[in-house]
């Protein structure tokens, strides 16, 4: 666990009542105490359920940050939108993830060996189409694919004989 939900060591069992103590505040002077129940209740509803995400604010949101403002009594500050606009600058992020799955720089040239940038990106299918053909790297493959027929029916199959394989 990253961030327990208490501290083991403020922790402590009263066997005489049957009670669980909890040390609490600053400097765990104030002492809770509560049937076993009702601490295992407390503590399992800080768990969250399955799939359930929990937010966490950090920065300008954080209760800490707002709770410092608050304290020295400064009026927060507006946050500023800037509206400038700016060249975007392209990732090279695909580039990288296929040199690094293939371990083949996409950005070589296949020729001379120096160094390529992209220019446009195209994404006109018949256009696309009409330079695949041109420069003949359209393939045929050997074998077609299956038909989506045939599995049809050999699930319809399988779910008549009602057999799991």
């Amino acid at each position: 666990m990253i961030r327990p939900l208490l501290s083991l060591e403020r922790l402590s069992l009263d066997e005489k009542e049957g009670r669980v103590c909890y040390r609490d505040g600053k400097e765990a002077k104030e002492l809770e105490r509560m049937d076993y129940l009702e601490f295992i209740a407390r503590v399992t509803s800080h768990i969250p359920d399955k799939g359930q995400v929990t937010v966490r604010y950090y920065g300008l949101y954080a209760n800490a940050h707002r709770g410092k403002i608050k304290k020295v009594s400064l009026a927060a500050f507006p946050l500023r939108i800037v509206d400038d606009k700016f060249r975007r600058i392209p990732s090279k992020g695909w580039a990288e993830m296929i040199r690094k799955v293939y371990e083949v720089d996409p950005l070589t040239c296949s020729q001379c060996g120096g160094r390529m940038k992209v220019i446009a990106f195209i994404t006109n299918f018949g256009a696309v189409d009409r330079i695949i053909d041109h420069l003949k790297l359209a393939f045929v493959a050997e074998r077609p694919p299956p038909p989506r027929v045939a599995s049809q029916e050999l699930l319809i199959a399988a779910e008549a004989g009602c057999e799991y394989f």
